[in-house]
């Protein structure tokens, strides 16, 4: 049995009349857009659940109190 072959799923960039820099420049927009360096810096260490719960709550705090000041300044 031959063995099913995953998709490559891989960023790539076609590098066209040996112009590396131009290749580059676009591969790192790709990488930035993706969010793989996100992901990567978020799984650089174990974070627990309730951390995690704990940090995305506080950053909707301060969202809500940023938009109250926002909208308060408007009148």
């Amino acid at each position: 049995m031959a063995r099913k072959e995953k998709p490559n799923n891989g960023l790539r960039v076609e590098v066209r009349n040996n112009n590396v820099d131009i290749a580059l420049k676009k591969f790192k927009k790709m990488v930035k857009n993706s969010g793989m360096m996100l992901e990567l810096k978020n799984k650089a260490y174990y974070e627990k659940p309730s951390k995690k719960r704990r940090e995305k709550k506080n950053l909707q705090k301060l969202r809500y109190k940023y938009k109250n000041i926002k909208e308060n300044n408007n009148y």
